[in-house]
């Protein structure tokens, strides 16, 4: 059972859903690492995870995280910008996720984009396989979440709907800005 309160944990619970060992996952954002280990847990020793992040820091506190719990054989570290995925990814792809804005405990100038973050979306759809599923966290708290928050729900919005579901997951009675969850699935025909 998950905790309601946690968009991170919401997260973990759909992904889980739909990742499979064996199977190829992206950390679009690596940041401190959390969302690449989780996805390496899942994939299994067959699987793959690709975990991009444009800070060296962020990858090497992912890589420390995976070698302290013996997965980093699973992961492919890219210091890369999530836009180059499918530059960097072959298909199919089980899962992708993305926590936006910037790396905590680092320089907060440093964030993600919203065309960045829009172009590295609709690269991942082209990724996706069949009942595939993209996890997106927005934080509209900090200078540019907000825009790059109403980017990802236009850009979710336009979906179209014969092809892909999308659900919006927010906690609604909580102060200061809390995080959305957005998840899409791309159907199975």
């Amino acid at each position: 059972m998950i905790s309601i309160n946690s968009i991170v944990a919401a997260s973990h619970h759909f992904v889980r859903q739909y990742f499979r060992p064996g199977g190829v996952g992206i950390d679009a954002t690596a940041g401190n690492g959390h969302d690449t280990l989780f996805l390496a847990e899942l994939a299994g020793e067959q699987g793959l995870v690709h975990a991009f992040d444009i800070q060296p820091v962020a990858l090497e506190r992912t890589k420390a995280l995976l070698e302290s719990r013996g997965l980093l054989g699973r992961v492919r570290l890219h210091l890369a910008d999530h836009v180059d995925v499918a530059k960097l990814v072959a298909p199919p792809v089980q899962a992708v996720m993305f926590n936006l804005g910037y790396l905590p405990g680092s320089n907060k100038e440093v964030k993600t984009a919203p065309a960045n973050t829009i172009a590295a979306l609709a690269a991942s759809l082209s990724l996706l396989a069949p009942g595939g599923i993209i996890s997106v966290v927005t934080y509209s708290g900090h200078p540019g979440g907000e825009e790059e928050e109403k980017q990802v729900s236009d850009w979710v919005r336009g979906l179209d709907s014969r092809l892909y579901t999308a659900v919006r997951y927010s906690l609604e009675n909580k102060p200061n800005n809390p995080p959305k969850l957005w998840l899409i699935q791309k159907s199975n025909g």
